[in-house]
């Protein structure tokens, strides 16, 4: 099956955001009107691709690029989990700390956290590929 995000939404998102930014002068919140505005179309396409899961994967492809995407209760709770001690662990550094402290109360810990996290995505979702809107990229001969 084709899951797309209808072309006017993203228009639509895209003037808003551009419009947001250029109003406000600032580039984050002029991203997050952006966002704001393309949500309800990702969600749209998101919960369909999300539903047709019959071999209950926690972690299905993404629909554009490469990757996974959560698509049931545990993969958003491991991504969750994941995003939480990755922020608990940036606060244990400031600038004042050397870097050894910043590699052993940061850097280790979140590369063992991002290996673990591939390490379970792998396990409990689809194999990763590069694909469009659902559909595999075809190859180029």
């Amino acid at each position: 099956m084709e899951y797309k995000i209808k072309q006017k939404s993203f228009l639509i998102a895209t003037v808003f955001g551009v419009v947001a930014w250029m109003l406000s002068e600032s580039f984050a919140i002029g991203t997050v009107a952006f966002m704001l505005m393309l949500l309800p179309a990702l969600i749209e396409v998101y919960i369909p691709y999300a539903k047709d899961n019959p071999e209950h994967l926690w972690f299905k492809r993404k629909l554009y690029g490469w990757g996974w995407t959560p698509v049931t209760w545990q993969g958003w709770l491991v991504t969750l989990l994941y995003i939480g001690l990755v922020v608990l662990f940036s606060l244990t550094v400031n600038e004042s700390s050397p870097a050894r402290e910043i590699f052993f109360t940061f850097g280790l810990p979140v590369l063992l956290l991002k290996i673990s996290f591939l390490r379970i995505a792998y396990k409990k979702g689809e194999s990763p590929r590069w694909q469009w809107a659902g559909k595999p990229e075809a190859k180029k001969e």
